[in-house]
């Protein structure tokens, strides 16, 4: 019986133990607080503690990273954690599946592919970049790796800070507005939690090392597109704004989660399109339709 270690119980961590499980696998799920997972054991673990991470990486077939340092923490928090990982992963032979973002590329890049080029022009892109490289690097001390690339999501569990997530949806469906980060109007790529959580799946069991995939993007469609599809199908009366540039400056100043974020609005003042044609051949998965997403998304915030 395959045997995973998931790194994370949060919107991803938790639906991949699951999807493991369910299939029969035999899974345990790390987390600081040894958060609970139905059918998966559970156990606190610091994933920057190398040694512990070894202990609980020892016999298992995969390692799933599902998890994020807070983003004001980035620069310190996941050098920490690659060393581990490297080390984890060097001692066990199990595979690191990643979950990633696009954050390596530049804005401008054009519709993103899985060779696209990394060029990362910020200080969150250049982290992630430096932990791929580095996976890659340690493939002399008999470190596999593979990596799962989306933009930003959105589906059940999508919470308050993700951008098509609940401060998005709620205010629609309660006839208010949704204030946006950027240009509304903007065309850009969304995955579909539940997809995500098949593409790392099925990265995993293709095996191999050193590939970098793309997870499919149910969603290519700008927010003010988004917001009048939900009125259209549900008859609700809110609205989608931009942020006035005066209050986003203020939030900027005064909430550190915030200035973090303004470093990646380049990704909404240009388009920002996903082509994940390739990774879905290879591995055999498909986006779910959109209306069905968008749908089951909608009934959640409901």
């Amino acid at each position: 019986m395959p045997h995973h270690l998931v790194i994370g119980a949060g919107a991803i961590g938790a639906p991949v133990a699951r999807r493991l499980a369910g299939r029969g696998d035999r899974v345990t799920v790390g987390t600081r607080r040894g958060t609970a997972v139905p059918g998966a054991t559970a156990v606190a673990l610091d994933v920057a503690d190398a040694e512990a991470l070894t202990r609980a990486a020892d016999g298992v077939d995969a390692v799933f990273v599902c998890s994020n340092p807070p983003y004001p923490d980035w620069t310190a928090a996941w050098p920490a954690v690659t060393t581990s990982l490297v080390a984890a992963a060097s001692a066990t032979g199990a595979t690191v599946v990643l979950m990633g973002n696009l954050y390596g590329h530049a804005p401008g890049v054009g519709t993103m592919r899985e060779d696209t080029p990394l060029a990362p022009a910020t200080a969150k892109g250049r982290v992630r970049v430096d932990t791929w490289q580095r996976l890659l690097a340690a493939a002399d001390q008999g470190v596999r790796a593979v990596e799962v690339r989306a933009s930003d999501y959105f589906g059940l569990a999508a919470g308050g800070t993700a951008h098509l997530g609940s401060r998005f949806f709620r205010p629609l469906l309660a006839g208010r507005t949704a204030w946006c980060v950027g240009d509304p109007d903007q065309l850009h790529s969304w995955a579909y939690l539940p997809d995500v959580v098949e593409a790392l799946v099925a990265a995993a069991d293709h095996g191999g090392s050193g590939r970098a995939w793309l997870a499919p993007h149910a969603l290519t469609m700008s927010r003010r597109e988004i917001a009048e599809e939900v009125r259209r199908t549900t008859g609700a009366t809110g609205r989608v704004r931009a942020l006035p540039a005066p209050v986003w400056a203020a939030a900027t100043a005064a909430v550190p989660f915030l200035r973090e974020i303004r470093e990646l609005e380049y990704q909404f003042r240009a388009p920002f399109v996903v082509d994940a044609g390739r990774s879905e051949r290879a591995l055999g998965i498909v986006a779910t339709p959109a209306a069905e997403a968008l749908q089951a998304t909608v009934a959640s915030y409901r």
